[in-house]
């Protein structure tokens, strides 16, 4: 008997293991294959010792050696992080768990029982006592999955687990995209503060020159007023660009999770070590190395399993409770001869008619539908920022020429001014447009500086980089 139950058994386990998931094939991108071409991208090819942004650590991808250290404080500190490395190893337990369901578990009781009978209900016709002691050894309600059913469940909680591994990569870039970015605003709006102190300067040194002129009688009270707003507006400027460096420390030492040290702060943009040069290749299928795109990918499966799960769910299931021990009614008689005992009882559970298990297999199929859409959504808002960051990467460096040399002719001609000015051959108000002119085109060299590196390491994370 005990050979057949063996058998029984066995050919129960080796019957488990089919699925009734629906086999997954990867969808086609519906994005375009290459990048886009034009005359915002005709500058956005990078040279041939470019690596590919994916497969370039963002050790080796920021070259700047205080950048490297901000950023690694905020992967080592950031509370964004860590809660998605505590998410990983939560979906890791909770896979460790659905796994343990596909075998048996081995359990082992031990009880005691007293129960009195009275006369009338005893068959000697006495009141008696009986006592029962037994230890034994088996396994409860065991599932077989012979339709797949805990297969699936396990496939999809795996998926769900890769899930969110990714998730914890896009974390990763998103915090090295936004520490970079922060650390990057703090060295430009530096940067102009110095650039408005020193205007200050000069502009407090014209005001006294010009008002002193005006108290002998060679300049005009109007020429006085315009030399002072040059003043004020430094001055504003001088507070307004406080208050930025002041914000901007906030938000860096947010994400740092602790206060960043002055001795690693840049003071000017050009003071910062460009980044490495990536290439986004030919191919846009680059973009499904991104962590964000395959999380979503893990996620379309993890929903494909579910299917499985909720069809199997539409046929029997077989379950088993076995077990062997010893019984005895003397605490003393439990391993003596001839006290063993077993059991063996295979049930198996047939639906008929239960409507929720319709509803859950619509709702499993719409959830694929759901999750497919994500999917696709997920590359083509990935292909559009490849794409914006492509154009800006194409053009930032003509734009760049363009106000070096409008600063450059800008600076003569404000030079000149002062010059024609000081022999009274203009008025002061040339000099005032040159001077603001000179100011503002300074700044937007500033400004174009930022957004160039600030592109770079866009460019860098949409591509997937940053994420190891």
């Amino acid at each position: 008997m005990r050979k057949q139950i063996a058998l029984s058994l066995a050919a129960l386990i080796f019957m488990g293991g089919c699925s009734m998931a629906p086999n997954y094939m990867q969808p086609s991108a519906p994005i375009p294959p290459e990048w886009p071409q034009g005359p915002a991208y005709k500058d956005s090819q990078t040279t041939s010792e470019a690596q590919a942004a994916w497969k370039l650590n963002w050790q080796a991808f920021f070259t700047d050696p205080k950048l490297q250290q901000i950023i690694e404080t905020a992967l080592n500190n950031n509370r964004d992080m860590r809660l998605a490395i505590l998410n990983v190893e939560k979906a890791a337990a909770l896979y460790g768990i659905q796994k343990a369901e596909l075998f048996p578990s081995l359990n082992a009781a031990g009880s005691m029982t007293n129960q009195w009978y009275p006369a009338d209900l005893s068959s000697s016709g006495k009141a008696t006592l009986q006592e029962e002691y037994k230890i034994s050894l088996g396994v409860a309600a065991w599932e077989i999955d012979f339709f797949g059913r805990i297969r699936s469940l396990k496939d999809s909680t795996l998926e769900a687990y890769l899930a969110s591994d990714e998730a914890r990569r896009s974390t990763q870039i998103l915090l090295i995209t936004a520490t970079a970015g922060a650390y990057l605003n703090l060295a430009a709006d530096r940067e102009n503060l110095n650039l408005a102190k020193t205007t200050l300067q000069s502009q407090e040194g014209v005001y006294r020159i010009i008002n002193r002129r005006y108290q002998v009688g060679l300049a005009n009270e109007v020429d006085v007023k315009r030399s002072q707003t040059q003043v004020d507006i430094a001055r504003g400027d001088i507070a307004r660009f406080t208050q930025l460096i002041a914000l901007d420390e906030n938000a860096l030492n947010l994400l740092l999770g602790s206060s960043a040290p002055a001795d690693v702060l840049s003071v000017n943009l050009s003071d910062i070590l460009g980044p490495q040069a990536v290439s986004s290749g030919i191919s846009s299928e680059i973009l499904l190395n991104r962590p964000d795109i395959l999380a979503a990918e893990h996620r379309l499966k993890a929903a494909n399993a579910n299917i499985g799960a909720a069809r199997a769910a539409l046929f029997p299931r077989i379950s088993l409770t076995t077990g062997v021990g010893t019984a005895s009614s003397d605490l003393g008689g439990l391993f003596g001869s001839g006290s063993g005992i077993w059991n063996f009882a295979p049930i198996i559970i047939t639906p008929i008619f239960d409507a929720r298990l319709w509803s859950a297999y619509d709702a499993a199929r719409i959830e694929s539908e759901i999750a497919l859409t994500s999917y696709q959504k997920a590359i083509q808002t990935a292909f559009r920022e490849v794409a914006d960051a492509l154009a800006v990467n194409g053009t930032v460096g003509e734009q760049l020429s363009a106000q070096q040399s409008l600063v450059n002719a800008v600076e003569i001609i404000y030079s000149r001014s002062e010059v024609r000015y000081q022999k009274g051959i203009d008025s002061y108000l040339s000099v005032l447009d040159a001077q603001r002119s000179l100011y503002s085109a300074r700044q937007g060299l500033v400004t174009l500086r930022l957004a160039r590196l600030v592109n770079q390491v866009r460019l860098y994370a949409v591509l997937g980089g940053g994420g190891e």
